[in-house]
């Protein structure tokens, strides 16, 4: 059996102040054909899992391009297409073919094309034929278009938020694909629109056991695979909002049902499901007066995960006013100011102009005498058995701040964002990180408490505000009853 796979994913933020083109890509990761690390990223682990299955003989694998751009702005069109394009000839010149696979994100949009992995999926099913197994991965933060479900065989999502379950998404995606193929399932797609945009994390409930639910149903045979969109409310896109995905073995009219009886009850979760949000200064205060450290707060609509620069000062303004000391924050993404720390060294006391350089919205430059504690190129972090990438890195201390400046945008996924670069993180008594809940995995062993930070700044984060442009369906919060009609 012959597999082709491919990877290009983003997650894209239509109002933030940044662009994305290729140079992103190749910062963030670039893999040509047959140089994917062992390693998976988040959006290519179904690489590692047919290399396995290559390796037990099951299948002759034939490698595309592997690539991810961090979150960010609009992706150019001449980025798009080369990318596009790139993948497809990569399939052409690899047929025949019974089965494709192909890692994405699902909320990438480009200058042009607003679904650009419903038009990939499309052109796969043109070069490929009816008869060819096609099978797609997509990261919940994503926008589930009719072209997609059309032309894709299986689809399967992160379940986790945070997403440490991406590997297991990844090696589902083979699995149900390379069944499908050899003719040991017929895969029926039931798709049923939620018509809700919140913020779904699973480490908490309602939403933890509506994971273990899901689960339940695929282990029972209920299911081939239940999947969530949640929706990524800071694209415009005419699919925003959440999604359920039942794949059911040949039987539609259940997986419908299913999806249905899933789909409202998770609409019944709507408003409840967000962590308690705090100010900045309740955040600040609340954490100093801790009997015990270290308390984490996360700063989370400064989240470069959802595409905004991360270089926002409104949280470590406030700690600089209200004097608070022995506190860590990581990360303020700063190319300029990191060169300058480079250049002046490790241990030297300069002025320093940082952060506050991309958006109206996220904070004024911060004028400060800093010291250098630290200097580090290509400086790495780690979500899960992914590496992610920081680049060259700085961390300056101020006032008795520890701040890491990074010249790689990435949001903070783990502890070892500080201790790679000198900081004990378990000494402190504050950790402020720039994530909404991707840290929480490999945060919460090491917390004495986890509070949430609501710092208004570039994200969009009301749907109810936001001016989108492409949304045509009733979605709540925007409309308080949007299955009213349908229900009736």
């Amino acid at each position: 059996m012959r597999v082709f796979c491919a990877s290009v994913a983003t997650e894209t933020n239509t109002f933030s102040p940044l662009r994305t083109d290729f140079a992103d890509f190749a910062q963030s990761f670039y893999a040509p054909p047959g140089e994917h690390p062992e390693t998976p990223t988040l959006c290519s682990a179904v690489f590692p899992a047919l290399r396995k299955r290559a390796k037990a003989g099951e299948v002759e694998l034939i490698e595309g391009t592997a690539t991810w751009a961090e979150p960010g702005g609009l992706v150019n069109a001449r980025t798009w297409d080369r990318l596009r394009e790139e993948v497809l000839d990569q399939l052409k010149a690899a047929l025949p073919v019974d089965a494709v696979v192909l890692g994405l994100h699902g909320a990438m949009i480009a200058d042009g094309c607003v679904d650009c992995e419903g038009t990939l999926i499309e052109a796969v099913r043109e070069i490929v034929g009816p008869a060819v197994t096609i099978g797609v991965t997509f990261d919940p933060h994503s926008h589930l278009s009719d072209k997609r479900v059309k032309n894709a065989d299986i689809i399967t999502v992160f379940k986790e938020f945070p997403h440490t379950d991406f590997v297991e998404t990844g090696e589902a995606c083979v699995d149900l694909t390379l069944r499908a193929a050899r003719g040991e399932i017929i895969p029926q797609i039931s798709v049923f629109d939620v018509r809700m945009m919140d913020v779904l994390p699973t480490s908490r409930h309602p939403m933890r056991g509506f994971v273990d639910k899901m689960m339940a149903l695929e282990a029972d045979g209920s299911a081939l695979s239940i999947s969530t969109i949640h929706g990524f409310m800071a694209g415009d896109s005419p699919d925003l909002g959440a999604k359920i995905i039942v794949i059911s073995n040949g039987n539609k009219p259940a997986g419908t049902a299913l999806a249905r009886e899933l789909g409202l009850e998770l609409f019944s979760f709507r408003g409840t499901t967000k962590p308690k949000f705090l100010t900045v200064e309740d955040s600040l205060a609340k954490a100093t007066a801790a009997s015990a450290g270290p308390v984490i707060i996360a700063d989370v609509w400064d989240n470069p995960g959802g595409g905004v620069a991360g270089d926002s000062t409104i949280l470590l303004q406030a700690a600089l006013d209200m004097n608070v000391a022995n506190m860590a924050l990581g990360t303020i993404w700063d190319p300029m100011a990191v060169r300058l720390c480079h250049a002046a060294g490790e241990g030297a006391e300069l002025q320093l102009r940082f952060g506050g350089k991309t958006s109206a919205h996220a904070g004024a430059p911060i004028d400060a005498t800093v010291t250098v504690r630290k200097v580090a190129t290509d400086a790495v972090q780690s979500f899960g058995d992914s590496i992610v990438p920081l680049g060259d890195c700085a961390v300056i201390n101020v006032n008795g701040i520890d701040v890491v400046l990074n010249s790689n945008r990435a949001q903070t996924f783990s502890p070892d964002l500080f201790t790679n670069l000198g900081i004990d993180v378990s000494a402190k008594q504050v950790v402020a990180v720039k994530s909404t809940n991707h840290f929480h995995g490999a945060f919460a062993p090491i917390a004495a408490d986890i509070l949430y930070a609501a710092v208004n700044g570039p994200y969009p984060n009301d749907p109810t505000t936001t001016p989108y442009t492409r949304l045509t369906r009733p979605l709540w919060p925007i409309v308080e009853a949007p299955h009213e009609e349908e229900l009736a």
